[in-house]
């Protein structure tokens, strides 16, 4: 029986753990990415993401007062033109465009799929588990710089009302001078450490677009479209997969995102059952 287990762990944990490929003088064979912010729990309000409607009519997601359930780990920075490159090169990853000029800038001009297949790299490169973080976790992370929290609400009595509020509040915001992807800090750091959250660059999650309705606090999907993921920045957007240019089309709500990129999260679910895995093959 115990061998019987041990061999369903080792295949489980061969699945989850690739080996990690060593390459000379690469760091990243040898240690984690640099400038994780581990985050406390802490209550913080949430506003799900989707398109909802109350008797056939639209209205807001709902406003959870939420905890989060355990640390967080985030990345500080994005993931710069430079690290996506080595991926590029190491075969790892999609290769597309760098931007132009210094390569220690946010890695620009992405896909959800593109983010993916980096997290992947980077979780055989280094041992640990790397993923996009969920929109709820990216609003956590975001704290004061999660804007869309504090929109105007749409009435569904008038939403017409409620949108052009909403138009008229983003309007007003300062923008960036330039659309160019800028170094690291350029747009400085939020209040629990990362940088240059709601910049010139809006960043992937692993959420999917959902439709719902709702019938007092009770929530009913419709439809979830996992071909269509939520993007966070200067506000929150939806966009196709595989989409890389913002310009090319797939933003449903708001001012266009400047740029598509990402910043990533130590995934501890995965990491915990590789090391009880890895528990089981030492009985």
């Amino acid at each position: 029986m115990l061998l019987a287990v041990k061999l369903k762990a080792a295949v489980v944990l061969g699945a989850l753990a690739a080996p990690v490929v060593a390459m000379t003088g690469d760091p990243l064979a040898t240690k984690p990415i640099d400038g994780i912010v581990d985050i406390a729990p802490a209550s913080f309000s949430y506003r799900v993401a989707g398109d909802f409607s109350r008797g056939g009519k639209p209205v807001e997601g709902l406003l959870r007062a939420d905890q989060q359930g355990g640390n967080l780990k985030i990345m500080k920075r994005q993931v710069t033109a430079s690290e996506y490159a080595r991926c590029i090169d190491d075969g790892g990853c999609p290769r597309v465009a760098l931007p132009q000029g210094s390569h220690d800038v946010p890695m620009v001009g992405v896909s959800w799929h593109d983010a993916v297949a980096y997290a992947g790299w980077l979780t055989r490169k280094t041992g640990v588990g790397y993923r996009l973080p969920t929109d709820e976790e990216w609003v956590f992370a975001a704290a004061e710089k999660a804007r869309d929290e504090a929109l105007p609400v749409i009435d569904p009595a008038n939403p017409a009302s409620g949108w052009i509020a909403r138009y008229d509040a983003e309007a007003a915001r300062s923008r960036p001078a330039t659309t160019a992807p800028q170094p690291t800090g350029t747009f400085g750091s939020n209040s629990r450490g990362l940088l240059d959250v709601g910049g010139n660059v809006w960043e992937w999650t692993e959420s999917c677009f959902i439709r719902a309705t709702l019938d007092a606090d009770v929530m009913r999907a419709t439809n979830i479209n996992c071909g269509v993921r939520v993007v966070e920045g200067e506000h929150r957007t939806y966009m196709t997969d595989f989409v890389r240019d913002p310009r090319t089309g797939g933003c449903a709500a708001g001012v266009p995102p400047a740029n598509l990129g990402f910043r990533l999260v130590v995934d501890d679910r995965r990491n915990e059952l590789i090391a009880k895995l890895r528990t089981i093959l030492t009985l």
